[in-house]
């Protein structure tokens, strides 16, 4: 009987433990910002980090948008490829952990869509066509910049 009772209170630590991780996976470090958006709440060498991540981002829009403007779906490829998924896959999951959830969801999706937008350009589309996914990308870089700030704290 004394056995049992420790399993059960061993799985409501486990099933404890998990949803806290869940919460925290969910909402993250955040606290109110300064100026109504929510800050996001990260050591001062992991919000360089995302601060890099994301000129890389602005740094690879030109190079995209210069190929467009040349005809140089090669171009437009190579740009949007360098900052698609693969540039995302080695993030410390301990920093992932300290972003919100609709701040993940929004990053990953403007790099899946820069794999989209590499597909495309390989593919032949016309660059008008390239130039509207990239419009569209760019709306979840400003609903991003509108909702979220980075603090440096902890």
């Amino acid at each position: 009987m004394k056995l049992n009772k420790i399993a059960l209170l061993a799985i409501l630590l486990w099933l404890g433990t998990l949803l806290v991780f869940a919460w925290f996976f969910i909402r993250g470090n955040t606290v109110s910002g300064t100026d109504n958006r929510t800050a996001v709440v990260l050591a001062a060498g992991e919000r360089n980090l995302i601060l890099a991540e994301m000129r890389g981002l602005l740094a690879g829009t030109q190079k995209i948008l210069d190929g467009i403007n040349h005809n140089d779906a090669k171009q437009v490829a190579q740009a949007a490829r360098a900052v698609g998924m693969a540039s995302a896959a080695d993030v410390n999951p301990a920093l992932m952990a300290k972003l919100p959830l609709p701040f993940k969801q929004l990053g990953m999706s403007v790099h899946r869509d820069m794999d989209d937008l590499a597909q495309a350009a390989e593919s032949g589309k016309p660059a008008a066509e390239l130039q509207s996914m990239l419009t569209d990308t760019l709306t979840k870089c400003v609903a991003c910049h509108e909702a979220w700030q980075l603090k440096a704290g902890n």
